[in-house]
């Protein structure tokens, strides 16, 4: 079943989220991930929304998405982001 990480955002240091951006596919794809969506247009339809920027991607399964998450070649990448921006992420199952 698949399993989709989603990431809400706001970008603090544009520089160093746009080489973040560099990084980070290719340790997607090694687990079978892709993106869904990546800082599209947004359209608020209830409730209130913190973050500027929203980003969904689809792995297999959440082994997957988590092995992904904790892997060594996502670690360079992860801490540039987490001193580019700030928000929050999950990992939700599939139906």
């Amino acid at each position: 079943m698949a399993a989709y990480v989603i990431f809400q955002e706001t970008i603090i240091d544009d520089e160093a989220f746009e080489a973040y951006k560099k990084l980070s596919p290719s340790t997607i794809e090694k687990f079978g991930g892709k993106f869904l969506s990546r800082g599209g247009e947004t359209d608020v339809i209830e409730g209130a929304w913190d973050y500027e920027r929203m980003v969904i991607l689809e792995f297999p399964d959440m082994e997957a998405a988590r092995n992904w998450y904790n892997c060594a070649e996502y670690q360079e990448a992860r801490d540039m982001r987490l001193k580019a921006s700030f928000g929050a992420a999950i990992i939700v199952a599939g139906t």
